[in-house]
């Protein structure tokens, strides 16, 4: 099979419209060029400190992971509890990122954009917003972990100067005491824990 767009050897199918893609033509979350839409969002990054605010999190947070509590770092934090930046789109929150200090680190515990906001730099200026906040106090490290399924969330934070340094074999499987299956049927089981040096 070839790519619709090059001829080069297709390893993806586009999950909007079908068309087959080469590693080249496909976004992370699959989709081809001719499907792949930036959209558009006036992004104004807000400190999230209403209870609708808190309120919308928590809603977001329930649909992408079906629950509140997040297990990271050895830590187990609700989302909705933490400080947190949002995004707004028509009195909506569309894009959040919630995070805690640790010693000389901010961990990244949630970033949730929904997806007809997605690739338009939501995330990316969400994640911004916290590093630059944790520059300001003198943070060395921004951390985040993800699931070994996350595929796209791994090439997002690495692709944003994250490397990872540490996986944490079936912490999520002993967390939920069952391993699921996760993005592409991948067994969700491990935690993996990448860091962006700040200084």
């Amino acid at each position: 099979m070839k790519c619709s767009f090059c001829g080069e050897d297709a390893i993806y199918r586009c999950s909007a419209c079908g068309e087959v893609v080469c590693g080249k033509h496909s976004k992370l979350h699959v989709v081809c060029p001719s499907c792949f839409d930036r959209g558009s969002i006036k992004m104004k990054i807000d400190r999230a400190t209403s209870e609708e605010d808190k309120a919308q999190i928590r809603r977001l947070v329930k649909g992408f992971w079906g629950e509140e509590e997040q297990l990271t770092f050895d830590r187990k934090l609700n989302v909705a509890d933490l400080p947190a930046y949002v995004t707004h789109d028509k009195g909506s929150v569309v894009g959040f990122v919630s995070f805690a200090e640790a010693n000389n680190a901010v961990i990244i515990v949630a970033l949730g954009v929904l997806p007809q906001h997605q690739n338009a730099g939501v995330g990316r200026r969400l994640l911004g917003k916290v590093e630059e906040d944790a520059r300001k106090v003198g943070k060395e490290r921004l951390l985040v972990s993800t699931s070994n399924d996350d595929l796209p969330a791994l090439g997002f934070y690495q692709a944003l100067g994250f490397q990872i340094f540490e996986v944490r074999p079936n912490v999520i499987a002993e967390k939920h005491r069952a391993t699921v299956a996760g993005i592409g049927g991948l067994p969700v089981r491990d935690e993996i824990r990448l860091q962006k040096a700040l200084q």
